[in-house]
């Protein structure tokens, strides 16, 4: 099934308690955490001291996604902080599979992050240790992105390739999903949908939640 994956970047910091309510009422397991540096990417989020505040206030995953040079420095600080799953940047990585070993070492998930225009196939090496792949579907650093629809080919390759493999890793997206957009996302061979401003921009975020849920599984109900 499907999961889809609330970005907080979008939701209102003033109101954090509730903003994850809503995502908890909808019977989310996940919530998406974007880290920028400001230097890996053109802007600056949010760091370890909110995430420990998050984890403070749910029990959900915490999936957290680091657009930070390098990773590597500030992986054990993330985990104390509550992460479940740590998804680095194949771009920000001098040695990719140590990283992953470091990041699992530690008891959670590691991801790898490829940007728009990073080919699926620099993954060949490391497909076999990652715990799950991140496909940007904008250029990372800001939210309310329009979605790159070359993206969902970018899916299909790495969806192929892993069943050529015989592995079960999940793929996740994240940029410009949109209730017009998830089901083909999920037809592609998505698992894990980060939407933001899809669902904290709506008025009632639990039923955005719930309506991307149904698109999601009523496209791979029909997956070709």
């Amino acid at each position: 099934m499907v999961e889809i994956l609330p970005s907080l970047l979008a939701a209102d910091f003033a109101r954090l308690d509730r903003e994850i309510a809503f995502a908890e009422q909808a019977e989310v397991t996940k919530l998406h955490l974007d880290v920028m540096d400001g230097r890996f990417v053109p802007n600056i989020s949010f760091g370890p001291p909110v995430i420990q505040s998050i984890r403070a206030i749910t029990e959900l995953h915490l999936d957290v996604h680091l657009m930070i040079e390098d990773p590597d420095r500030y992986l054990r600080t993330f985990v104390e902080c509550g992460a479940n799953s740590i998804s680095v940047h194949y771009e920000a990585c001098r040695h990719l599979h140590r990283t992953l070993r470091a990041i699992q070492s530690e008891g959670v998930l590691a991801g790898v992050v490829l940007n728009p225009a990073t080919p699926v196939s620099v993954l060949d090496e490391v497909l076999e240790l990652t715990d799950f792949v991140l496909l940007m579907s904008v250029n990372p650093g800001f939210g309310g992105q329009q979605f790159i629809p070359r993206t969902l080919s970018k899916v299909m390759q790495l969806d192929t390739r892993r069943r050529e493999l015989g592995l079960h890793f999940p793929i996740e997206i994240d940029g410009g999903i949109t209730h017009k957009n998830a089901a083909d996302a999920a037809r592609a061979g998505v698992d894990w949908i980060v939407a933001g401003s899809s669902i904290f921009g709506n008025e009632d975020p639990s039923a955005a939640i719930r309506q991307m849920h149904q698109l999601t599984r009523a496209a791979t109900a029909v997956r070709v």
